[in-house]
């Protein structure tokens, strides 16, 4: 049976996380997609803390990460989740606007799974969506439900 857990969406901009939640939907995934707001509201969701206390989600399938985020920007979010035993394996695509070349080199020394660069054209980002949500979402197989996630973070404190 198919590890159904979400697919978290880290994006501040509501156009951007409308499009990206609807052409997630249009993959026909069976896997919910939770999107959150900001840096440090992604690593509450992760970490199961704050308004996500008690949550029994096993952690994310996948989470879309922007780069240009308020309070926690998204390479500091990925080295929260790099440095986390907890977390640490959880994959990461940085889903950005960005082609500054340091923010690449960047996302790949702290850990980032895939770097993809959002296109400007409306199809083409449909298409490149689609093509993530259906490699993390069923292509890729993800650690078993529960050996990671438990609502504890190693840097709990």
């Amino acid at each position: 049976m198919r590890d159904l857990r979400p697919i978290l969406l880290v994006e501040d901009n509501p156009k951007d996380a409308e499009l990206t939640m609807a052409a997630l939907a249009r993959c026909q995934l069976l896997n919910d997609v939770t999107h959150v707001r900001d840096g440090v509201e992604a690593l509450e969701y992760l970490r199961c803390q704050g308004p996500y206390a008690g949550a029994m989600h096993g952690g994310p399938v996948v989470v879309l990460l922007d780069l240009k985020l308020p309070k926690l920007n998204g390479l500091e979010v990925l080295k929260e989740i790099r440095s986390d035993r907890a977390l640490s394996s959880t994959p990461v695509v940085m889903l950005t606007s960005s082609r500054e070349e340091q923010d690449l080199i960047r996302s790949y020394e702290l850990g980032v799974n895939a770097f993809v660069v959002k296109p400007v054209d409306f199809k083409e980002f449909l298409e490149a969506i689609q093509g993530l949500g259906m490699f993390w979402g069923i292509t890729n197989q993800p650690p078993p439900h529960g050996t990671l996630f438990g609502g504890k973070s190693t840097n709990d404190g």
